[in-house]
């Protein structure tokens, strides 16, 4: 058999089936995705790199909340039972839900009121479509961002998790890809909500959305708590499947349910990356 044929008839390698996808991103129309999405991470480097600040205030919120209803509040409520049965401390227990939280905040805060501010002020987005860039591009490269935040302040937080002895299980090594996966699903759908926002005002919509899931959602107290149709709804929230997808991999609790968790923030976010490109398409092109 010659060596072309068994060369054809051998697996496709992951570097071939990336290099189709890439491929297949390619032949969207150039006004759509150019490929240079890394021009606009290299631009948010470049405004940042003096507001160092800014960067890292981000992590001082949920380390915060760790300290004073961890430390103060948990003084008074004593142990808690986790999600498979074991007595944790109330740190212990709230510790991978304020990650969860900073992951939606962070996302939320730089795909909306950032966002908002270059397309309805700056006008940043229009001069950028009349280079080479594409509104994929544009979505990509902002989203992308937010997850290098996002990525930054969980790192933090772990590590404070780690050195104060909350993490019970070798899985809360996959707390940070855990926290980068939530921010891409709420950054993808921040980001196609601004597009639907007329006026400064409107983003106090954006807090009536996130501040509820933070206060309700399993981050300070279990579910059974509330009575049945409100337990349901709030299961159906997004910050409710962050919450449990960070607890369960801190105390090493993995069912079923994490596949579950994992394939709703993958379609949320799939499902806010196709809205917010088309919506920009349609104010940026118009």
């Amino acid at each position: 058999m010659s060596r072309s044929l068994i060369l054809d008839q051998a697996p496709e390698s992951s570097a071939g089936a990336g290099q189709r996808r890439g491929l297949l991103l390619r032949m969207l129309p150039a006004n759509i995705y150019a490929g240079r999405s890394r021009v606009l991470m290299e631009r948010s480097v470049l405004v940042y790199r003096r507001s160092w600040l800014i960067l890292v205030s981000g992590f001082f919120e949920p380390l915060f909340y760790l300290l004073s209803f961890g430390t103060g509040l948990g003084a008074l409520v004593g142990g808690v039972t986790g999600p498979n049965g074991e007595a944790l401390t109330y740190a212990q227990y709230i510790a991978p839900a304020l990650l969860a939280s900073s992951a939606m905040n962070g996302a939320i805060f730089d795909s909306t009121m950032n966002v908002f501010f270059k397309l309805k002020y700056g006008k940043l987005y229009e001069g950028m479509l009349a280079t080479s860039l594409g509104v994929l591009d544009v979505a990509l490269g902002e989203i992308a961002w937010a997850l290098t935040r996002g990525g930054l302040y969980a790192i933090g937080f772990v590590a404070v998790m780690l050195a104060m002895g909350l993490i019970l299980s070798p899985w809360g090594l996959l707390l940070i890809p855990a926290a980068l996966l939530i921010a891409f699903g709420f950054a993808a759908v921040g980001m196609a909500a601004t597009t639907f926002l007329r006026s400064w005002q409107d983003l106090e919509i954006v807090t009536l959305f996130t501040l509820p899931m933070f206060l309700f959602s399993g981050t300070f107290y279990g579910l059974n708590a509330y009575p049945l149709w409100l337990r349901i709804v709030v299961e159906c929230l997004p910050l409710h499947h962050g919450v449990a997808l960070m607890r369960g991999l801190s105390v090493g609790d993995l069912d079923a349910s994490m596949a579950g968790h994992v394939l709703y923030f993958a379609v949320m976010a799939g499902i806010g990356l196709w809205i917010a490109s088309r919506r920009l398409g349609k104010l940026l092109m118009s």
